[in-house]
C-alpha cells in the first residue's frame, strides 16, 4: 500500500531524468557482449534519458573517474552493474560506498530479500548497494542479467521520486 505522501511526491516529480550506466568487467570487452548493460540501457531508454554509457575494467580509479565524469555532465542517476561479488577484483561496493554522503540501505536490503525469493540463500553473496554522492543517486547491482532484472524491477519506477528528494 502506498502512502498519500508518496503519491504527492510522485506527482511533484519529473520523468525528465538523465541516467548514466557503468558496467564493470574485466572479461566483457565490448557493449555487444554486455547483456546486462544492454538490458539496463533498454529499460532506461524506454522511460528516461540514457545520457552516458561506459564499459570499464574493475579498477577503483576508473570507476571514480567515470562517476565524476557523469556527474559533471549533469546526470541524475548512475547505475552500475558488476563488481559487487566476493572475488578479489570486485571493487564496486568499496569504491562507491567510500563516496556516499548518504547511503540508501533499503535498496541492498530489499534486493537481497527479493533475490532470496528467487534464488535462495545464494542471495547472501550479493553486496548490492546504493547511495547519494554530489546530489547524484548511485545504484550498484550485480552483473548477472537476472540480478539486473530484479534490481531494476525494484527501482525503475521510483527514480523520479528519488531524484525529487535528492535535488530539492
Amino acid at each position: 500500500m502506498k502512502s498519500e505522501t508518496s503519491k504527492l511526491h510522485k506527482q511533484q516529480s519529473s520523468d525528465d531524468i538523465e541516467c548514466g550506466l557503468i558496467t564493470l568487467s574485466d572479461s566483457r570487452k565490448s557493449e555487444k557482449l554486455d547483456l546486462s548493460g544492454k538490458y539496463i540501457a533498454e529499460e532506461i531508454e524506454s522511460r528516461y534519458t540514457l545520457k552516458s554509457r561506459k564499459l570499464i575494467p574493475d579498477e577503483p580509479k576508473d570507476l571514480t573517474d567515470a562517476i565524476d565524469d557523469m556527474i559533471s555532465e549533469g546526470i541524475d542517476v548512475i547505475l552500475t552493474n558488476g563488481g559487487t561479488g566476493l572475488d578479489e577484483r570486485d571493487i564496486t561496493v568499496e569504491t562507491v560506498e567510500a563516496l556516499f554522503e548518504k547511503k540508501i540501505d533499503g535498496f541492498g536490503e530489499l534486493f537481497r530479500a527479493k533475490s532470496f525469493e528467487e534464488i535462495g540463500s545464494a542471495a547472501l553473496l550479493s553486496r548490492a548497494t546504493a547511495g547519494v554522492y554530489k546530489k547524484t543517486i548511485i545504484f550498484s547491482m550485480p552483473g548477472s542479467p537476472n540480478a539486473v532484472k530484479t534490481a531494476l524491477g525494484l527501482i525503475i519506477d521510483e527514480l523520479p521520486h528519488f531524484v525529487h528528494h535528492v535535488k530539492k
